[in-house]
């Protein structure tokens, strides 16, 4: 992927990874049906299918949504995932989490809210 000024930029395969590398900058929507692991920087929203990690350093303005997110570098925006948010000891949140898991390790900065939707047993519906 290369830098770019209000291109969309289409993210291929879900059974692969692509990777957004360190110096590397985007402004725009990325989308797309793989995972992606972020290195570099993004203003703009992120849709993936798969797994989305935001590395120790990287930084993303804007809302993220995929499969599970993982945050170790600096992210302002919101958090929509299908399934486990991660924010690592290293990550500066500024924006609202929603997963069916969400957690948090010790360290991390976060200001917003945490949605978690999860489905509770069968014992505890009565």
């Amino acid at each position: 992927m290369a830098a770019g000024t209000g291109a969309s930029t289409n993210v291929e395969d879900e059974g692969t990874e692509s990777v957004l590398g360190r110096g590397t900058r985007v402004r725009g929507r990325i989308r797309g049906d793989g995972h992606l692991r972020v290195e570099g920087a993004i203003e703009g929203d992120v849709a993936v299918s798969g797994d989305l990690s935001i590395e120790e350093g990287a930084t993303i303005k804007g809302n993220v949504q995929a499969e599970s997110v993982s945050v170790g570098g600096e992210l302002s925006g919101d958090v929509a995932a299908r399934s486990a948010v991660v924010v690592r000891a290293t990550a500066k949140v500024h924006g609202n989490l929603g997963g069916s898991e969400v957690s948090l390790e010790e360290g991390a900065s976060f200001e917003g809210k945490i949605e978690a939707r999860f489905e509770l047993p069968a014992e505890l519906m009565r």
